[in-house]
């Protein structure tokens, strides 16, 4: 059997996919890549057992067909260092044997049988299908994952809940400590279905979802979910259980509103947080007129620190603590000139929001308080 296809091409979706391969496996063949040729194309399979990517390469000409596998560093140390230029293949899928010739030399190695390597199981028809923008569902994505758990006694909180009901699809992540729920009202449906999408194939779209649009199409039932984008299908086994209700712990009436600088506070919350406690990382924040005080002590240590930045304030003065960590976190995470703050008291989660929010969405992150010891 013989193919040519670019190296650049090859290269850049084995990559993509390598990034699904465990470093140690339950079964060996795991280790390898899964090629397929037929119908003058090419699909390359990854898998860790739980979470199957394929990608589909059109090829330049071809001579037969078959499956063999391709251990994966062998492959990526051969493609990585190649120029873009055609690359062939002259497979013996009886002696396991693989020639790759190129511009100026070749490669020996051998192939793997294929029949070991686990099929997957498509999600039967009737399940749920849901289709969303892929730069959007990719900043949801960045934007939630730090915000999970690792949870062993809470798995569901280890993941990120799509929550699709007849208002929206929101898709949220929490660590009970903080919370973020991405609204989106253009994807609705009259008959609600939510699933929770595990950490590792979350960060896989991540990194490799484009930005450049198009549309990536998810199909869901109970157990498995399978999501379709640009050539590539990622199969992946989801996280069961009742996900909390997560409205319930968002506090509604927050008189104190504070509007700031998000690259402001970024940078007054760097210089303060390092003389906080190191076990609390405890930030007080007060709030009074158009002022916000951030100030931070280690009484072990005997360090303090203290700044001042102007805002538009609208409340009663007002003193806050959060884990400066997780506050830095939050306002990384939220892509706008400007951040709003809704507070309600002391002892009440307070709210962050961008001061404007994108068109069609609704993005709300929560902090829960850290008692000040007045």
């Amino acid at each position: 059997m013989k193919f040519t296809l670019s190296s650049g091409a090859l290269n850049s979706r084995l990559q993509s996919l390598a990034k699904v391969i465990n470093s140690k496996n339950s079964l060996p063949i795991l280790d390898s890549f899964l090629f397929e040729v037929a119908n003058n194309s090419l699909k390359i399979t990854a898998s860790d057992s739980e979470n199957i990517m394929q990608t589909t390469i059109a090829l330049d000409s071809c001579e037969g067909e078959g499956v063999f596998a391709v251990p994966n560093r062998t492959i990526l140390d051969a493609v990585k260092e190649l120029s873009e230029q055609p690359l062939t293949f002259d497979i013996d899928v009886e002696a396991l044997t693989i020639k790759i010739l190129y511009q100026n030399g070749m490669y020996n190695f051998t192939a793997q049988n294929a029949d070991e390597y686990p099929r997957t199981t498509s999600v039967p028809d009737g399940a749920t299908l849901l289709t969303i923008d892929s730069s959007t569902l990719a900043d949801n994505i960045s934007r939630s994952l730090f915000a999970t758990a690792q949870d062993e006694l809470r798995p569901v909180m280890n993941g990120i809940y799509f929550d699709l009901t007849a208002d929206c699809l929101a898709i949220v992540a929490s660590d009970g400590h903080k919370l973020v729920r991405n609204q989106n009202f253009n994807i609705k449906s009259d008959t609600p279905a939510s699933f929770i999408l595990p950490k590792k194939p979350a960060t896989l779209l991540k990194n490799t979802l484009s930005k450049d649009g198009g549309d990536v199409v998810i199909k869901f039932d109970d157990r498995t979910a399978e999501i379709h984008f640009s050539e590539t299908v990622l199969t992946c086994r989801l996280i069961e259980g009742k996900y909390p209700n997560y409205n319930s712990v968002i506090p509604q009436n927050n008189p104190n509103k504070m509007v700031i600088d998000r690259k402001a506070l970024i940078s007054a919350l760097r210089r303060v947080l390092p003389f906080s406690s190191e076990s609390s990382q405890l930030v007080r924040l007060s709030l009074a007129g158009g002022k916000l005080e951030l100030s931070a002590e280690d009484i072990d240590f005997a360090t303090s620190a203290k700044e001042q930045i102007v805002c538009d304030y609208t409340g009663n003065a007002m003193s806050i603590g959060f884990k400066g960590g997780s506050l830095q976190e939050i306002i990384n995470n939220i892509d706008s000139n400007e951040i709003e703050m809704q507070l309600a008291d002391p002892s009440r989660a307070g709210i962050v929001v961008p001061a404007e929010q994108p068109e069609n969405e609704n993005i709300l992150m929560l902090l829960m308080p850290m008692l000040l010891n007045d």
